[in-house]
């Protein structure tokens, strides 16, 4: 399977000790891959969209500590989105938890609004809307959800 993904028919070749240790053989390179779980407890895999810090109440500038995280805005916050801080494949979430449209400033270099061939400064993430920022480069971004301009 591409990309580490294991199969369950691959499961015959994954072998375990009482350590939290678990040894994968992938067919295509032969070569032992090893995971190792802190505890019992240990999840690989999607287990929920972390939220990075406490809700944003002022201004807030995205960070790369974000990546992969969901900003929550409350009480008239509001998001700018950096230039050059970020690389591609990288995104944030961002929910509005206000009774309000906040303002995403756009001080990257070019910020499409996914499917809207138009660079955007500044858009509006509507009331209780969710929207996610997807890097296309250190430079450029595309917003999907609830936004508009």
């Amino acid at each position: 399977m591409a990309n580490g993904t294991l199969a369950l028919s691959q499961m015959d070749m994954m072998s375990q000790s009482g350590t939290g240790v678990v040894t994968i053989v992938p067919p295509a390179t032969n070569t032992d891959r090893t995971l190792t779980l802190s505890d019992n407890s240990g999840t690989i895999g999607f287990a929920g969209l972390p939220q990075s810090g406490a809700t944003k109440t002022g201004s807030y500038t995205l960070a790369v500590n974000d990546v992969g995280q969901l900003i929550q805005v409350g009480t008239g916050g509001s998001i700018t989105i950096p230039d050059a801080t970020f690389a591609t494949g990288d995104i944030v979430s961002i929910f509005n938890n206000t009774a309000g449209s906040i303002t995403i400033t756009c001080t990257i270099t070019t910020a499409y609004i996914s499917g809207i061939d138009a660079d955007d400064a500044s858009v509006s993430l509507l009331t209780r809307g969710v929207c996610s920022v997807l890097f296309i480069s250190g430079t450029v971004c595309v917003i999907t959800g609830s936004v508009t301009t």
